[in-house]
């Protein structure tokens, strides 16, 4: 806590003991708890400026007033004021008994808020004597206490203490995530000098996890801020992270340069110290600490000069075993020049063998690279697109308007699959997909797509015409989404290359054995059409016809990739005929099993309002997005349902809001400025572990589950969602329903 809002805290509860004194002791109780009041006053002063002995001269006088006037809440905050110092000059058994006296004057008669300040400084008290077990129980009792009693401003000491502890166990997982309190916790008041400290203990940690980079930065930032504010401590503990930082990295020069300014400091503060110290025993103390600092630190110095030397032998002694090794090369190369000749051809084979599988394993990285970054982005737009869509035709648009929007349902629908089915690329070329049969018409499919595409093709003048076999069945069982995409994207492409043109698409049986039709597909149009050279490369990802037709028609070259991918997992083939300027036909062959039941038209399914079963007054849901769009399309998509929530820009806002007020449900972003959607949730369990948290992401999901498992969420609804889908898992919530979570 900041050393005015502790003053602040001290004086208003030495202000309620002297009312108290007067009611029973008239004027000399009141002129006595003045005294008392500008004592501590004083010694806060004296302690300000490193005179602690002065200080502790002031403090005893006050704990004689407060003993004599009876006033036992002043006696236990002088007290543990008094713990402080006697630490501070080396005296800890004595601060001991003091805190000890302290925690059970407190203790008796309720004083929680400045019991957990005793609290606190008990467990400094056991950190530094290396007994962290104590500590941990105490820095526990003392947070709790300020919970209970909602002075979050002093919690950041006590959760940067935590830290510590745990840093010096070596579990910085949890140092980790107490300094990400802190971190917040200190923004959020100003506290400076604790924000400085609780970067630079960062830094510690991510140096720990091999995170150099980011300790760097950590460490310069808590530098930068201890310079600005003049904290002379939190410099000079910069100065020996960075220097232990630079050390690891190799960095030696740097290393030096601050471990040199770390000991001249060291010795300023240390003198500073002995100055303001009665002579005898404290002094004594501060030159042995001085002493024992200073042997430490050349100890530093003297590694790092040991590994400057190791290092500059070790590159003489390479320079050397290479020098030897070429002279050794040379003779080889004279003496066997003849049998070099003969397996010359072989080398090269292997030689061009590897060159081609990193050319290879690069292009793969390049490509998931690419993909996760260009999917995450059309998610959030996408959001808003399919949630726009879905709220325009829930407003009774005009009888004209409705085909428009279904149209732009549809396809942000099968876009939406189209992204999913992209993130997933590997995973297709790697036969890891699964199928996802179920029953359909594939008529209605086919003029679905057609549908969905025709303003496209309006736009380029071209008229799309569908022949679909008369005696071909129209009701199916298989997957029929990979189906609509494989003819979305040959559509799509024949449409984008077709200009004032014909397109025809076709579907007829090629064979049929126990009810298994195989069906071939044409997509045929008189386009610009394909080289013969670009045709065999049309399947691979990052394909064009060439820079040319990518400038002028644009696209990421992936379709025909996943439509190729997606037609081998339907277990079929696919093939294309071409001439350049006249035009081109895909052709795909799948089998599909014929189904007996009919389908029921999709007009005529009723659209159920589970929400309208439960009663919603008192149901409140927080939402946590910072997207200013997507804020409104989730919150009008809650209101509809009668739902009653309230919306936060970031993750910090989140925190709070869920302290001061109920909620049923928190739909939580993860990309925030700020702490993410992760780190938030993370806070939140360690103070409610019972509510329920979605994360409502754009984030790719497949290599992340066990992250949002671990921050403690309950399930995931995925941007931009199937309406029927989130309406559902808010019901299973709010009906009492369990939540079986997507993470196990």
């Amino acid at each position: 806590m900041s050393q005015v809002k502790y003053h602040i805290f001290v004086f208003i509860v030495c202000t309620s003991s002297l009312i108290f004194a007067q009611k029973r002791g008239g004027e000399d109780s009141d002129i006595l708890a003045l005294r008392l009041q500008n004592r501590v006053d004083q010694a806060k002063l004296d302690a300000d400026r490193g005179d602690y002995y002065p200080a502790l001269g002031n403090l005893s006088s006050a704990l004689d007033i407060a003993t004599k006037i009876e006033d036992v809440k002043s006696e236990g905050i002088v007290r543990t004021k008094i713990a402080k110092l006697r630490y501070l000059v080396g005296e800890t058994e004595r601060a001991i008994v003091e805190l000890t006296t302290a925690i059970k004057l407190q203790r008796e008669h309720n004083d929680y808020a400045n019991l957990a300040i005793t609290y606190n400084i008990k467990g400094v008290i056991h950190s530094a004597n290396n007994d962290y077990k104590a500590a941990l129980e105490y820095y526990n009792s003392a947070k709790t206490l300020f919970e209970q009693e909602d002075l979050e401003e002093y919690i950041s000491e006590v959760t940067l203490n935590e830290a510590k502890a745990y840093i010096a166990l070596k579990n910085y997982d949890k140092a980790k995530a107490q300094l990400d309190k802190t971190i917040i916790i200190t923004k959020k008041y100003d506290q400076n000098r604790r924000l400085s400290s609780a970067l630079i203990e960062s830094a510690k940690v991510s140096s720990a996890l091999d995170n150099n980079e980011l300790a760097l930065t950590l460490a310069q930032q808590g530098l930068r801020i201890a310079k600005s504010y003049k904290i002379i401590e939190n410099i000079n503990e910069a100065y020996l992270t960075l220097s232990d930082v630079y050390q690891k990295n190799g960095n030696y020069k740097n290393s030096l340069e601050y471990i040199e300014q770390h000991i001249t400091l060291s010795d300023s503060i240390l003198d500073v110290k002995r100055a303001n110290l009665a002579p005898g025993v404290s002094s004594l103390y501060i030159n042995k600490y001085k002493d024992d600092a200073n042997a430490q630190l050349q100890q530093q110095i003297d590694e790092v000069h040991a590994e400057e030397n190791f290092t500059r032998i070790t590159t003489i002694l390479s320079i050397a075993l290479i020098t030897i090794l070429s002279l050794l090369t040379l003779s080889l190369y004279k003496n066997n020049n003849i049998r070099l000749k003969t397996n010359n051809m072989l080398h090269k084979k292997n030689d061009e063998l590897i060159v081609a599988k990193e050319k290879a394993e690069l292009a793969s990285k390049t490509k998931a690279n690419f993909l996760s970054t260009v999917t995450h982005e059309l998610r959030t737009p996408l959001y808003a697109v399919t949630g726009l869509t879905n709220m325009l035709l829930d407003e009774k648009p005009k009888e004209h308007q409705i085909p428009h929007l279904k149209s732009l349902k549809f396809s942000g629908d099968y876009l939406l699959t189209f992204i999913n089915d992209i993130l997933q690329i590997n995973k297709i070329e790697a036969n890891k997909v699964e199928l996802d049969p179920e029953t359909f018409n594939l008529k209605d499919k086919i003029e679905n797509v057609i549908s969905a595409l025709s303003n496209s093709a309006k736009n380029n003048g071209t008229k799309l015409h569908l022949d679909y076999e008369e005696s071909l069945p129209e009701t199916y069982n298989g997957d029929q989404l990979k189906i609509s995409q494989i003819l979305i994207n040959l559509l799509g492409n024949a449409i984008k290359f077709t200009k004032d043109g014909d397109i025809w698409i076709r579907a007829y049986k090629i064979g049929l054995k126990d009810d298994v039709y195989s069906i071939r597909f044409e997509i045929e149009d008189n386009g610009i059409g394909i080289t013969k050279e670009k045709q065999d490369q049309m399947f691979d990802s990052f394909s064009q016809g060439s820079v040319q037709i990518n400038r002028k028609y644009g696209g990421t070259g992936l379709g025909l990739s996943i439509v190729k991918g997606l037609i081998k997992i339907l277990k079929g083939k696919i093939y294309l005929k071409s001439e350049l300027g006249k035009g081109t036909t895909f052709f795909f062959e799948i089998p599909l099993e014929k189904a007996e039941i009919a389908i029921k038209p999709q007009e005529e399914i009723t659209k159920i309002n589970k929400m309208e079963e439960l009663d919603l007054s008192d149901v409140k849901i927080l939402i946590v997005e910072d997207n200013k769009i997507n804020q409104m399309i989730t919150k009008k998509i809650l209101n509809k349902m009668g739902l009653s929530c309230d919306v936060v820009d970031n993750g910090e806002a989140a925190v709070e809001q869920v302290k001061t007020t109920t909620y049923n449900i928190v739909l939580m972003d993860i990309h925030m400025p700020g702490i993410s959607g992760l780190e938030a949730t993370k806070i939140i369990r360690t103070f409610d572990k019972d509510l329920t948290i979605f994360a409502l992401t754009a984030v790719t999901l497949e290599d992340k589950m066990h992250e949002f498992g671990e921050a403690g969420f309950n399930d995931i609804i995925s941007k931009p969602f199937k309406q029927e889908d989130f309406e559902g898992k808010l019901y299973d919530v709010l009906s009492g329903k369990e939540v079986v979570s997507t993470f196990f």
